[in-house]
């Protein structure tokens, strides 16, 4: 995350509204994803969902590494170092949310948000996951963050990158403990179609074709994707 902004070449739907909040108040970026985490946390109540270790570490650990690779990290101006930032930043996140979901230790709270709303709208993940991140991407760009090829790019490129990372992570035969649904749309933002991950990533990512079907339902991580 602190890489793409780094990039300054554009941002995934939430991170352009974590970034537009920021420019508006005279919180971190990083202190802006961990209490949008929180708010969004919340709103799994009235939708019954259910919270594990990963959705508890989502909301708390990420919002502190990203300031803190901020801090590290200076700005840099050339173009050269800018696209491969970009690129880089969009390949761990794929690598991340291989080895996140692969631990099946619950998914983050925007990607629960998904699935609590497929489940109580009875809507696809996909047209669900579409409609929050049109929103907060529209949202987030008018508050300021930014919009440009990273996020088109991000888009394109992580579901494809969950996919193949979460075939490399997997670990068959272990229990379930909360929906994986984040591969299917992690990533996605209004280019796809409208196209998280990261992790959390349905919309046309990963395998998001399927994105009628119970996240919960038996089977792998990959099996799902």
């Amino acid at each position: 995350m602190a890489m793409q902004v780094r990039a300054t070449l554009g941002l995934d739907p939430w991170d352009t509204f974590h970034q537009g909040v920021a420019e508006r108040t005279s919180l971190s970026f990083g202190t802006v994803t961990i209490l949008v985490g929180v708010v969004v946390l919340l709103l799994w109540i009235p939708l019954r969902q259910r919270p594990g270790l990963g959705t508890v570490s989502n909301v708390l650990v990420i919002g502190l590494v990203a300031d803190g690779t901020l801090w590290l990290m200076p700005q840099p101006d050339a173009l050269a170092v800018r696209i491969p930032l970009l690129l880089a930043s969009i390949v761990l996140n794929g690598v991340a949310t291989g080895l996140y979901i692969s631990a099946r230790f619950g998914p983050g709270p925007r990607d629960g948000l998904t699935t609590g709303l497929h489940r109580r709208s009875g809507r696809s993940i996909r047209l669900v996951r579409t409609g929050i991140e049109l929103t907060v991407l529209a949202t987030g760009f008018l508050l300021g963050g930014s919009i440009g090829v990273g996020t088109v790019l991000y888009a394109v490129a992580i579901g494809p990158l969950s996919q193949f990372f979460l075939r490399i992570f997997d670990i068959p035969g272990l229990p379930e403990r909360g929906s994986t649904v984040v591969a299917r749309g992690t990533g996605t933002t209004a280019p796809q179609g409208p196209a998280e991950g990261a992790a959390d990533t349905g919309t046309p990512t990963a395998g998001a074709g399927s994105g009628g079907n119970d996240p919960d339902s038996e089977g792998s991580a990959v099996d799902r994707i």
